[in-house]
């Protein structure tokens, strides 16, 4: 048994954004080059086989953080260090916000889920653009998910993400267009076309590149098509799916089954699968699968449906800092059983 199954009954008895606090506090102390060298020689995989070419970069591996888990910034090169082949920072916003009033994560054990309905808290554009400034940088592609601050109408929603992507421009190696959270009123709605696509022009022309843009998996197949027909039109650098869900599925099992927020885990994996699947019929744009991954096969499932990279965030709380290792060195099995040499050869390998 790990040192994480052995500390996690008491982590899961603390309330589930204390615990993340406490992970928080930790992968800070892991910021330090020593720590961060030993964590490193424990956790990094090791192979040409998982390396992945995507947005003008090279990833080491895959198995990536999402946006959420570091949300200002504060611990990308511990996340690195960890074995993950990226790290998504963020959401950040251009006014600092508390998010909404706690409590606001809540943990479903039984079916390896959290509902969480944080609302974009971070501490602003200046301030996380400050704190990256000086922060060595991860040595890994790192991105930066970008969302609308709450008190911008959405009539100024393009001013507001600009804002905060040139605070934000010279730290990152791509960056990613948060509409699709379901914590902040009205951010979906910047999904429809004209919104989406007058968010994403005013960025292109402030120079993002490489740009992304984050759906949920609510959307109907239609409002799906409508987005990525903008994302072909604005030559998007790509897509990643999906982000949480308000939907509940019925055999839902934890006490906390019907708080309102965004669901993410286990309960969501076939659901973003089948929207990977449904997006990679559609498109060539490189896509960034998320949603439900705890293992290699999990993984595999969102690659060989057309995920050219993965990421992962509720995983991370349920399995511990050694999850991209068992990932990554799962994945490499699985290639080998399928025939595979590298993880861009099996990428839409189920496609029809």
């Amino acid at each position: 048994m790990s040192l994480y199954e052995r500390l996690r009954p008491a982590l899961f008895r603390l309330p589930a954004e204390t615990a993340h606090s406490l992970a928080q506090t930790a992968l800070q102390a892991g910021q330090r080059a020593p720590i961060a060298n030993r964590l490193e020689e424990r956790y990094r995989v090791e192979d040409g086989r998982l390396s992945v070419d995507a947005f003008g970069q090279r990833f080491p591996n895959p198995t990536g953080v999402a946006a959420g888990f570091d949300k200002n910034g504060r611990f990308p090169l511990a996340l690195a260090s960890l074995g993950f082949g990226h790290v998504e920072i963020g959401g950040v916003t251009a006014d600092p916000q508390p998010g909404n009033p706690r409590p606001r994560m809540f943990r479903l054990p039984e079916d390896e889920a959290i509902i969480n309905r944080m609302g974009f808290n971070n501490d602003g554009a200046d301030r996380v653009g400050a704190r990256l400034e000086t922060t060595d940088h991860p040595g890994v592609p790192m991105g930066v998910n970008i969302g609308k601050s709450k008190a911008t109408p959405p009539e100024r929603a393009p001013e507001d993400y600009r804002y905060t992507y040139r605070r934000l421009a010279d730290h990152g190696d791509f960056f990613v267009v948060n509409v699709s959270s379901p914590n902040t009123p009205g951010l979906r709605d910047l999904q429809g076309e004209s919104h989406l696509r007058g968010i994403l022009t005013a960025l292109q022309g402030a120079g993002a590149d490489p740009l992304l843009v984050k759906l949920s998996p609510d959307l109907t197949e239609g409002a799906t098509e409508d987005a990525l027909e903008v994302v072909e039109d604005l030559e998007l650098d790509g897509v990643i799916a999906t982000n949480t869900s308000t939907e509940r599925p019925d055999d839902l099992r934890g006490r906390h089954r019907d708080e309102t927020g965004g669901l993410s885990g286990r309960p969501i994996e076939p659901r973003a699968t089948d929207a990977i699947r449904f997006i990679a019929e559609r498109t060539d744009v490189p896509i960034v699968g998320v949603g439900g991954v705890f293992t290699a096969e999990d993984a595999y499932r969102k690659i060989r449906a057309g995920a050219i990279l993965v990421q992962l965030y509720t995983g991370l709380v349920y399995r511990g800092p050694s999850i991209a290792r068992e990932i990554n060195e799962g994945l490499l099995d699985l290639l080998d059983r399928d025939g595979f040499e590298t993880v861009e050869d099996a990428v839409g390998a189920d496609l029809d």
